[in-house]
């Protein structure tokens, strides 16, 4: 047996005690080295067994009921996703329901357009992080990026990053809408900011996460960051596909389906 230390993604500096063997111990090794922020881990499985781990368990869509959000997080704690991930007004509820549980709270600013002054991205951040919010699923200014406006979309990202100081913050860059330079120059504005992930897509664009995105979205972020694929997700062997391509985490609503090998609706 070997007794594997690691450190987290250097942002949240986190010190993780994997015990398994030097065969099982490898694909964490991998994981942690394409830049993983969390790999929770209580026995000697594959990483790969443990999928539930990187999934953020997502409903976004309009006239969500509070009964869905039961179940949502009900299905979270069960299967230990790493998030839910709710509209705003549903992160106090969600917080209520998961107390207790290691499943954290995410929400989203600015979505799913991006087209909000940064003021009201600010203040959004701010108000879900009062009601519970860990994490923050922000969308980046995706006009002022086509505009090549780069600047102001520095600072619609660095003004969200000071209201969410000490909480996770993932940046949406909406990858269907954009040229490869662009989503390059989008990744690296997210990492000058500061930002904790890059982030395919909303799920309300025109397309979401593919494989290709993410290996593109790896390289230029580097082992700092984490990178969430976001989209169109439903199936096991999809969601392997974007680890196995960079990915640290999954967003899906079809997050049952995919751990336990079916297929999403």
């Amino acid at each position: 047996m070997l007794n594997v230390r690691y450190l987290q993604n250097p942002i949240l500096k986190t010190l993780i005690t994997v015990n398994m063997s030097k065969k099982k111990a490898e694909p964490i090794r991998k994981m942690i080295a394409s830049g993983a922020d969390s790999i929770l881990t209580e026995d000697t499985k594959n990483i790969e067994d443990n999928i539930a781990s990187v999934i953020d368990h997502t409903i976004l869509k309009a006239g969500v009921t509070r009964e869905e959000i039961g179940k949502l997080c009900e299905e979270a704690k069960r299967f230990s996703f790493a998030s839910v991930c709710v509209n705003p007004m549903y992160v106090t509820l969600s917080k209520k329901l998961l107390a207790g549980s290691p499943v954290k709270v995410c929400t989203v600013v600015g979505f799913p357009l991006g087209a909000n002054t940064s003021a009201v991205k600010a203040i959004e951040a701010k108000d879900a992080i009062v009601n519970g919010a860990d994490e923050i699923d922000m969308v980046i200014n995706i006009s002022a990026l086509k505009n090549g406006d780069f600047q102001l979309v520095l600072d619609d990202i660095k003004a969200v990053r000071k209201a969410t100081h000490g909480k996770m913050l993932k940046v949406i860059l909406e990858t269907a809408y954009l040229s490869k330079e662009e989503k390059v120059k989008a990744c690296q504005l997210a990492k000058e900011a500061d930002a904790d992930f890059v982030k395919t897509s909303t799920g309300f664009g025109p397309a979401g996460a593919t494989v290709k995105d993410v290996q593109l979205m790896r390289e230029i972020v580097g082992k700092r960051m984490g990178v969430k694929a976001s989209g169109g997700i439903k199936t096991q062997e999809n969601a392997r596909k974007m680890i196995a391509a960079g990915a640290t985490r999954i967003g899906a609503s079809a997050s049952v389906a995919i751990v336990t090998g079916k297929k999403g609706k």
